[in-house]
């Protein structure tokens, strides 16, 4: 028994991928014009850039004009990305480039050959190339899937509950009831017999909860670790009686003692596991999130809150560790004149980004009134990272569906431990 070995994820890189194949998810072509490249580790680049080239040849024979100037142009571009690559990066690329209907919409024949480079967060071991409609993004999206599940028994002689961590999730699968008969206090032979009734309804019972968790954690969920807890010695009988299926048995990685079984066990015995689990994402969560609410409720000077204080300590090197759902839906759009180099900036909402992009782009500096306005923008994770990059702080992305997720969207989504007490000298 003892801590579960779960390789630790970069929260922005995983957010960035998310962000992106969810924007992917919705493009579609005119035709068969979007390509999708999948290039496995350990995979010969110059051999990809040879077939594309033999994918170019082929797009010849396209009938329409447009797609075959849109498929062509599009595998151009991957090849030419793919010849600043010396080689395939340590677990595989994948690369979605075509032609995309400009920002805001507009006719056919105004796409613009737009690229998408990803590196995949496990190993890729497939080749696949795709000319379609649309993006191949499965594969992708299956790699983001949890595969770290951990398996929950929370039981004592009356009930028992079933549940699953999975990522930054814990959730009660379902729980029982025993059916077994309290412990009889009268004497003689009555006694004897209904302790022997009691103990052949409990061996009933331990077989039936090992039959459900051997249901739960091989057959629909493979746990990679099995952590029983519960009031009393139970737990302790019905893992040393070997009910469980051995593979279970061996995936016991503690015992916890708890005041509850069945559902409120399962919670239970999940907050008496961070230590255990001190890996496991949803265990991060819940620490970053009660250590910034720590700080900020014994107003020690070192939580913070609220986007643009957060802003101002970011820039000034004042935070450790930032936190941000990854359900803010902010981009902050920037304005930059290219004779005055004034600058105009806003952090909004996605839906309001395309008028103030607009409305930056069509009126003149507000500084030198030059109608020369260079406008961009950026999500807002990505922005922050790039600050916290600059100054060395961490940045975390946590789930905004999760239960911690949740307390720090009382806070506005973002939250920062502080370094030092602003307020006070260093």
């Amino acid at each position: 028994m003892g801590k579960i070995d779960v390789e630790k994820q970069d929260s922005v890189k995983m957010y960035k991928i998310r962000k992106t194949l969810d924007e992917l998810t919705d493009k579609s072509g005119h035709g068969t014009e979007l390509i999708t490249v999948y290039i496995p580790k350990g995979k010969q680049l110059h051999e990809i850039i040879n077939t594309l080239r033999e994918e170019q040849g082929t797009a010849d024979n396209i009938k329409s004009d447009l797609t075959r100037g849109h498929v062509v142009d599009s595998l151009g571009k991957v090849i030419q990305r793919l010849k600043l690559y010396k080689k395939t990066p340590e677990r595989g690329l994948v690369i979605f480039c075509g032609a995309l209907p400009p920002e805001g919409g507009g006719p056919m024949g105004s796409e613009v050959i737009k690229i998408y480079e990803l590196d995949p967060p496990k190993d890729l071991k497939q080749y696949l190339y795709r000319c379609d409609d649309h993006f191949h993004v499965d594969i992708l999206k299956d790699m983001l899937k949890d595969d770290n599940l951990i398996g929950f028994i929370a039981i004592d002689a009356k009930d028992c509950g079933w549940g699953l961590l999975h990522g930054d999730k814990i959730e009660v699968l379902a729980q029982t009831g025993s059916g077994v008969a309290g412990k009889h206090r009268q004497g003689g032979q009555s006694a004897k017999r209904f302790q022997k009734l009691r103990e052949m309804e409990l061996t009933y019972y331990y077989n039936r909860i090992a039959e459900t968790s051997r249901e739960y954690f091989i057959d629909i969920y493979p746990v990679k670790g099995l952590i029983v807890s519960g009031p009393g010695p139970t737990k302790e009988e019905f893992i040393n009686g070997n009910y469980l299926e051995y593979r279970l048995q061996n995936m016991i990685i503690s015992t916890i003692d708890s005041s509850y079984a069945g559902a409120e066990g399962i919670r239970e015995a999940f907050a008496k596991s961070g230590d255990i689990l001190s890996n496991f994402r949803m265990v991060e969560e819940k620490k970053l999130v009660e250590d910034l609410f720590r700080h900020i409720n014994s107003h020690s000077g070192l939580g913070s809150y609220g986007l643009q204080e957060i802003i101002e300590y970011l820039q000034n090197n004042v935070v450790d560790t930032l936190i941000i759902t990854d359900d803010t839906n902010l981009h902050r759009v920037e304005g930059k004149c290219k004779r005055c180099q004034h600058i105009q900036a806003e952090i909004i909402e996605r839906q309001e980004v395309i008028p103030k992009k607009t409305q930056y782009t069509n009126n003149p500096c507000p500084s030198c009134k030059a109608m020369e306005v260079e406008v961009s923008e950026r999500d807002i994770v990505d922005y922050l990272a790039l600050i916290a990059a600059k100054t060395g702080t961490k940045i975390e992305v946590i789930s905004g569906s999760a239960e911690y997720g949740n307390m720090l969207a009382s806070l506005g989504k973002v939250g920062a431990i502080l370094r030092y007490n602003p307020g006070h000298s260093k």
